[in-house]
């Protein structure tokens, strides 16, 4: 078994498989709430050649392929799909971190979106990815042929978390790259400056996306339950500090809670789904609550 297939594996496609994943506002060929028929009908976009069959349009021949092979290849193309859903995950050196016991939030962030992918591919839809550390480093614009999802976990599989995090910054010029309205889903720490990934987040709404926010976070960024002395050491610029947690545990629970809070709180002013996601609680198992919520809210 190829390792990208590690993401899809059939206990989870089966918790998954009552579900639909659809959007809740206006976007782009899509109505609230209803996925009307799949297709709308014949798509300009070109997906791949097949070899020609009895039967076949002459007019999708691609004769350039025949005058360099002298065998007859037609062009197929895309049905439109009623909606684009486009995942960027955060492989920024912080969503490395795993404390013992739990893998790490990248991996959890993998998993998620490998799900994610395989229920919009399921409903007929376009999926796309992107990743992005202080940059975007992987931009695959949304498609919804089947075989399109095994690309998306080949790439999420050779992706390793590294550099800086610049979460705001790289979400800003996905907003601007991004065109046509449709379902974004953020899976990410989202350890960055607040108001800039508030301001981030609003760009996809002023495009008129509809978005969903997955914030990750490993159970020991929540409780901050160290022990008595730990040493700790910033991912990104490797710098270390010997510290006694219990003595800053409440302050920092305190923190991270008013962060949190404010983080889902802006998020509902915008209409921006929030959820936050312990790498403690198995994905699927959270995805399945998220799903069911989701779906008896109407959406």
């Amino acid at each position: 078994m190829e390792d990208h297939r590690k993401y899809l594996k059939p206990e989870v496609i089966s918790r998954l498989q009552p579900f639909n994943l659809k959007a809740r506002l206006v976007v782009e060929g899509f109505i609230t709430g209803l996925h009307k028929s799949p297709y709308h009908g014949f798509s300009v976009e070109f997906a791949e050649h097949r070899q020609y069959m009895p039967g076949d349009d002459l007019k999708h021949i691609d004769w350039k392929i025949y005058g360099r092979t002298n065998r007859h290849y037609v062009k197929q193309y895309e049905e439109e799909t009623n909606l684009k859903c486009t995942l960027i995950v955060d492989s920024s050196a912080s969503m490395k971190y795993a404390s013992p016991g739990n893998i790490s939030k990248f991996e959890y962030a993998s998993y998620l979106a490998g799900a994610l992918a395989y229920l919009m591919t399921k409903q007929q839809d376009a999926v796309g990815l992107a990743t992005y550390d202080s940059e975007v480093r992987t931009y695959m614009p949304p498609r919804s042929r089947g075989s399109f999802i095994q690309e998306i976990l080949r790439t999420l599989d050779n992706t390793t978390p590294s550099n800086e995090t610049g979460t705001a910054q790289a979400l800003d010029r996905l907003a601007e790259r991004i065109s046509r309205r449709g379902l974004i889903i953020i899976i990410s720490d989202f350890f960055d400056d607040t108001a800039s990934i508030l301001a981030a987040l609003k760009h996809f709404r002023h495009k008129k996306h509809e978005v969903i926010a997955f914030q990750v976070l490993d159970p020991r960024e929540l409780d901050f339950n160290f022990g008595s002395d730990a040493i700790f050491k910033d991912l990104e610029t490797a710098e270390e500090m010997t510290t006694q947690p219990f003595q800053i545990q409440q302050a920092y629970i305190e923190t991270m809670a008013a962060f949190t809070e404010e983080l889902k709180r802006e998020c509902r002013t915008r209409s921006i789904d929030y959820m936050l996601l312990n790498t403690s609680e198995p994905f699927d198992k959270a995805m399945v609550h998220y799903l069911s919520r989701r779906q008896r809210i109407g959406g």
